[in-house]
């Protein structure tokens, strides 16, 4: 899934970004059953939260971000200076921090990195279909990648 055209600075902060998301959401989630609309909500803020602060903080700077519905699917498109892919670290007790990656990878249904012209996009794709009843049987497959 390719990320949305994004301009080359931007002046984004966590805060907004996550604002862009709740309203995004407000819409899409009004036909949605209580529970999934919160839980929608609730990881798709956090994703943002950490896609956005980790571009500030490891990434040389936020340098783009969206929000679109495509289908079923909200994508968060965060882009920042750096083309460094982000990997998973193991817990270090010693030290702060070290679940954002993990959190995010298991929070979208997919996420791709997309490398070049100086930094990376990352788009984490969060479901929006229905949730299946107590008797169907819904794919729960989680995807990676990096393009580059």
């Amino acid at each position: 899934m390719s990320a949305p055209e994004m301009p080359d600075t931007v002046r984004t902060t966590c805060a907004q970004a996550r604002a862009e998301v709740d309203a995004a959401l407000r819409t899409v989630s009004q036909g949605m059953p209580g529970a999934q609309a919160r839980r929608v909500n609730e990881d798709a803020l956090l994703v943002v939260s950490e896609l956005t602060a980790n571009a500030m903080r490891h990434g040389g700077g936020l340098r783009g971000f969206a929000v679109r519905v495509r289908g079923t699917a909200l994508l968060i498109c965060v882009s920042d200076r750096s083309e460094e892919v982000p990997v998973h670290v193991p817990h270090d007790p010693a030290r702060p921090g070290g679940f954002g990656w993990l959190m995010v990878q298991r929070l979208s249904s997919s996420v791709t990195v997309e490398r070049g012209d100086g930094g990376k996009t990352i788009v984490a794709a969060l479901d929006l279909s229905p949730e299946p009843g107590p008797n169907s049987s819904k794919n729960c497959t989680r995807e990676t990648r990096s393009t580059g």
